[in-house]
């Protein structure tokens, strides 16, 4: 498989650092954590890049207080393809500064948008199948997604409701659903014709340019606008003044003509820290241990040392992150809900 030499991808690199406190920051969330080796996530994300589209038709779209740490991640990456958002505006405003960007490169270009923190062990077939895709997508005015088969009926992720087939592996996506409730994410799995929205789109520069003229002006203004070259003082004046909203809502929901592609590889979004044990050794107890984490008479906890000795003992079912200024002990069955610490921390530990 050749390079793409009329593809770019742009990588969604701005997260809260919520779910993955106390490691994860404000400045350092969780795709700049090594969780599961010697590279961040966002690493992962752009190695897996490799030979199928140019290093320099990458680009990872970040905030101002992440732009240090995502650079020193990426040292390999030229900084003027790291872009810092001056403003938090949601994915849409992302997705119209992405192909901005690639517009004023090649008005004709096919580009990828991809969030910067999901985990793909499989990348020759992500490979393969993302290069299928952006031809695809280079060939009319569809804008494609890859879906996730359920492998369990979510009730955190959005879904897409996939229709007839459409050659080559695509399906037509007939509507996009909310986040449901459990006896529908039953049902939906039970049907086989709903998949989970990865948050991974695809398209053409002139389709997605035609669909914000036709519904979200604001957006298709700013990317027949965006300037040739440093882009930086047209991003601090007009990027903090477009909508916040998805790009679910601002676009894909009501395409003329939207496509999905089933993925073959595999796919995490990370989302708790109750993630790991799927991806990393347990010991005879189901304990998923890192760092200096020592047992006794406990079994299925998560345990992560980043410097002082954890001690578990008589305990089970656990999630307990150290770090030098803090410390996390939770029910593995409240992960979810470490985002409502947030306010009750003090402002230097986010």
């Amino acid at each position: 498989m050749a390079e793409n030499p009329q593809a770019y991808v742009c990588i969604m690199a701005g997260g809260s650092g919520e779910r993955f406190w106390p490691m994860s920051r404000r400045r350092t969330p969780k795709h700049l954590l090594k969780l599961f080796s010697d590279r961040t996530l966002v690493e992962e994300t752009v190695r897996r890049l490799e030979g199928v589209v140019p290093l320099s038709h990458i680009f990872v779209l970040t905030n101002e207080a992440q732009l240090p740490g995502t650079r020193a991640a990426l040292p390999f990456l030229p900084p003027g393809q790291i872009i810092a958002e001056p403003a938090k505006r949601d994915t849409a405003p992302a997705a119209a500064l992405a192909t901005g960007l690639v517009r004023a490169r090649d008005p004709e270009a096919v580009l990828a948008l991809l969030p910067a923190d999901a985990l793909i062990k499989d990348t020759a077939t992500f490979a393969r199948q993302l290069d299928g895709a952006l031809k695809r997508a280079a060939q009319g005015d569809t804008l494609l997604t890859f879906a996730i088969k359920p492998t369990y009926p979510a009730t955190g992720f959005g879904y897409l409701e996939m229709a007839e087939e459409q050659g080559g592996g695509f399906r037509r996506v007939a509507r996009f659903v909310e986040k449901p409730d459990k006896a529908t994410a039953e049902r939906y799995v039970a049907g086989g014709n709903h998949a989970w929205n990865a948050g991974m789109f695809i398209w053409r520069v002139p389709a997605f340019l035609a669909e914000a003229e036709r519904q979200a002006p604001a957006l298709a203004k700013f990317i027949r606008e965006f300037p040739s070259g440093d882009c930086s003082a047209y991003l601090a004046e007009k990027f903090p003044a477009l909508p916040k909203i998805s790009v679910d809502y601002a676009i894909m929901e009501k395409a003329a003509s939207v496509a999905t592609q089933l993925a073959v590889f595999d796919w995490d979004d990370v989302g708790a820290w109750t993630a790991l044990p799927t991806h990393l050794p347990a010991d005879a107890q189901g304990n998923t241990l890192r760092g200096a984490v020592v047992t006794q008479n406990a079994a299925n906890n998560v345990a992560i040392s980043n410097g002082r000795v954890i001690a578990l003992c008589g305990v089970k079912d656990l999630v307990v992150v150290e770090t030098p200024d803090g410390v996390l002990v939770c029910h593995r069955d409240a992960v979810q809900d470490i985002k409502h610490l947030m306010p009750k921390l003090p402002p230097d530990l986010l």
